[in-house]
């Protein structure tokens, strides 16, 4: 064949093939996005099922095209491989415009599919009312009545500093160093940092927010599964971070109007703050060798709560 010779048309028995090939790649990318769900976190919050739905979305898509460019690799490597001495130079073919539309169509199409459900997911998010996004009059016409009757309801102010997470109920009257939310109740968290920025993770939540210095901001959320869960920084925010995590119980209304009133009852004393015992002990045993940030004096709440008990996520 020359140079300059069109590259042969596939038969039938090809074509055959190759959509039956397409197929099971399909089918295998879906069954993939099936089983993403179970590599993640419980989901805790209603913002955890429409991230998870992206999420598996993109594994499927991702699946995909793996599969794809591994199965032409192979295909190459196996039909269109040299003889074991063949030493010549490849044939020159010039190019398919077929192909190239083809190859040039289908990523395009994925990338959009990706980018719309994302839009989606994101314009959802926001009427959800994460990161000062708080729409409360149009809330139930977009999103079909997801939120349910009740708007945001219960406000936490949370504050971060160098190392712990603080948990204010503004007229209730207590503090902790563990979040305590009520089941299924709108929650509006006020997120301040005294120090650096902080990062307000909870992965069963599906949601982060950064805790910005200077600045106060309000990040909403619904609980929506009993259970305690962990809040962890996910931002740098010094040596100690990984010890900046406290737990979130999410309970029922019975037993958090319990817990509010044995709170607001309870004398101030020590939070929690692991950062501190961490620190303590590293000064024990001698100068470190590099430069570090005296942690925060735990702060005094009513209380304490703990971190050693187990989580689901």
């Amino acid at each position: 064949m020359s140079s300059s010779s069109p590259l042969s048309r596939p038969g039938s028995f090809s074509l055959i093939a190759l959509a039956l090939w397409i197929g099971l790649m399909v089918a295998i990318s879906v069954w993939m996005a099936g089983q993403a769900q179970h590599w993640l976190p419980v989901q805790a919050s209603n913002a955890a099922p429409l991230v998870d739905g992206l999420f598996r979305f993109e594994t499927g898509v991702g699946s995909f095209v793996f599969l794809g460019v591994v199965s032409v690799v192979a295909w190459t490597l196996l039909v269109h491989r040299a003889e074991k001495y063949d030493e010549s130079d490849a044939e020159p073919i010039e190019g398919n415009t077929r192909l190239e539309v083809i190859w040039t169509v289908i990523p395009l199409v994925l990338v959009m599919a990706i980018a719309w459900y994302a839009i989606q997911v994101n314009t959802k998010l926001g009427v959800l009312g994460p990161m000062e996004h708080i729409h409360p009059r149009n809330a139930q016409e977009e999103l079909g009545g997801y939120l349910g009757d009740r708007l945001p309801a219960e406000q936490v102010e949370v504050i971060a500093r160098q190392w712990s997470w603080e948990f204010r109920y503004p007229g209730r009257n207590v503090s902790s160093t563990e979040l305590h939310l009520e089941l299924d109740r709108p929650v509006t968290f006020r997120l301040v940092s005294e120090d650096v920025l902080h990062g307000f993770y909870i992965p069963a939540f599906r949601l982060k927010q950064d805790v910005i210095p200077g600045r106060a901001i309000n990040f909403n959320l619904t609980p929506t599964r009993v259970g305690r869960y962990r809040l962890r920084d996910s931002q740098f925010s010094g040596t100690w971070f990984a010890a900046n995590q406290a737990d979130v119980v999410v309970e029922s209304a019975d037993d958090h109007a319990s817990w509010l009133k044995q709170g607001a009852a309870a004398p101030l004393q020590s939070g929690l703050s692991p950062a501190v015992g961490e620190y303590a002990d590293r000064q024990a045993r001698g100068p470190a060798g590099w430069p570090t940030v005296v942690p925060a004096p735990p702060p005094q709440v009513n209380v304490p709560g703990s971190n050693s008990l187990p989580h689901d996520a």
